[in-house]
């Protein structure tokens, strides 16, 4: 299902960026493929997501829409999501979710 990127999303938009070495680029794209595959979209609330790499694979970029802000929080309290981020923040040098509001679409 496509993201329709809109100004009047009333929900939560989730933009979260991981940097990492281009070796454990592959770890950390698994990681999270398999978090959004096995238990990310399959929370309430959940709307959509994508992952993004960049050419050089030393950053991934991840988009997530929620219906409310707490389902977003909801779902990070969870015992498995606090497991999986612990594993990938090890893998990453940074990793940053980072909640935003649409302001403009073109």
């Amino acid at each position: 299902m496509p993201i329709d990127i809109t100004p009047n999303f009333s929900g939560q938009t989730v933009i979260s960026t991981f940097e990492m070495t281009p070796g454990t680029c592959s770890d950390v794209l698994e990681a999270l493929t398999d978090a959004y595959d096995k238990v990310i979209r399959h929370q309430p609330g959940f709307l959509g997501g994508a992952i993004h790499v960049n050419d050089a694979q030393t950053r991934i970029a991840s988009y997530s829409r929620w219906e409310r802000r707490q389902d977003f929080q909801a779902m990070l309290r969870t015992p498995e999501m606090r497991e999986r981020n612990r594993a990938i923040a090890a893998l990453c040098a940074r990793f940053e979710p980072v909640m935003y509001e649409v302001t403009a679409v073109f």
